[in-house]
């Protein structure tokens, strides 16, 4: 699908997105294997030479932010250390694009990585040592929790159990680290959104980023149920919109899992009919969060099941159309900027 870019000069900051090599785990995955990677990934890799082309197809997107993925462990450390090699990894990309020679772009200018939560207080030299790793980039951690009783929703690579973020455990690595002044992403599905909000009522001082809009499910046995669950998500948004603590990102809506469209990967859909499946959820969001504490995402690749990169962004555009400029700059950069520490990007934007 190409389509004329829509206000190209618009600045951008891509709050989220990934970076992996998947095809050495594709063994371990079910049959068929590669269809099972581009419906839940949207592509067996993605590294800077794919995220480069990606954004350099006519939008102005001024720098991203990556988020962890589980990708580029250190096999050599220790299991609670491991993730420390994927911020090593990322900020070796973030230091090829900050070179200039690809461009204006500048790719992963923040870093979200992961630390085990469940290691309580044992978490603070793992997070000592991502921050490290991170030679300043590095913003946070995300911890995922998605979970359902259902195992055909999610799928194998994903293992969270059920109520993480009520855990003790969790709550005493979520404690210590609350003390170092970084954000944390989460990442959970719909029927879930209750341990958020608890999470985000019991630590207020802390910076959390709800991911893809709370994952609204249209797959396995929630297929079909978006109309019907629509108004249990809707006061789940507004709950956690209470909370002045807690941003969102708008975007993931093109994954398998939320099957706006049912029909991927990548069948060609326009910005038109992804901005008028997306409207319902983004507008609530902002109507809820507020520009200020909203922010646009592509989470890329993954999202590539619905959308090519500039067709997602020419969909979110066609959805802020109703804003005002100042608003737009916010939603598109401004949010990112502050919410991850990237203002730098902005200047002269």
């Amino acid at each position: 699908m190409s389509e004329e870019i829509l206000e190209p000069e618009l600045p951008i900051i891509d709050p989220h997105h990934h970076l992996w090599d998947l095809r050495p785990l594709v063994p371990a995955f079910p049959e068929p294997r590669h269809d099972f990677i581009e419906a839940i990934a949207g592509a067996a890799y993605y590294t800077f030479d794919e995220l480069l082309a990606d954004t350099g197809t006519g939008h102005n997107i001024i720098g991203t932010v990556f988020m962890e993925c589980g990708a580029f462990y250190d096999a050599a450390r220790d299991d609670a250390l491991k993730s420390v090699g994927e911020v090593e990894f990322v900020n070796g990309v973030a230091a090829q694009g900050a070179s200039g020679l690809y461009g204006d772009i500048r790719p992963c200018a923040g870093i979200v990585g992961h630390a085990d939560l469940t290691l309580g207080d044992a978490v603070r030299p793992v997070i000592e040592a991502l921050v490290a790793a991170g030679n300043g980039r590095f913003r946070g951690i995300r911890h995922a929790s998605a979970w359902d009783a259902d195992p055909e929703v999610l799928g194998p690579p994903f293992h969270a159990p059920e109520g993480l973020y009520r855990s003790d455990a969790f709550l005493a690595g979520f404690e210590a680290y609350s003390e170092y002044g970084l954000t944390f992403d989460a990442w959970l599905l719909e029927p879930q959104l209750g341990d958020v909000i608890e999470l985000a009522k019991r630590f207020p001082d802390q910076a959390i980023i709800l991911d893809h809009c709370g994952t609204p499910l249209n797959i396995a046995s929630y297929r079909g149920k978006l109309h019907e669950n629509f108004d249990r998500w809707r006061r789940s948004i507004h709950a956690l919109a209470e909370c002045p603590n807690v941003s969102v990102k708008l975007g993931g809506l093109a994954m398998a899992f939320c099957g706006m469209p049912e029909d991927g990967p990548a069948k060609g859909h326009d910005s038109e009919h992804l901005a008028a499946l997306w409207r319902p959820y983004v507008e609530t969001c902002i109507e809820s969060f507020g520009p200020d504490r909203a922010m646009f995402e592509s989470n890329y690749p993954v999202d590539r099941w619905g959308a090519s990169y500039p067709v997602l962004w020419n969909a979110f555009k066609r959805l802020a159309q109703g804003h005002s400029a100042d608003e737009k700059r916010a939603l598109f950069a401004g949010t990112a900027a502050r919410v991850y520490g990237v203002e730098h990007l902005l200047e002269g934007a």
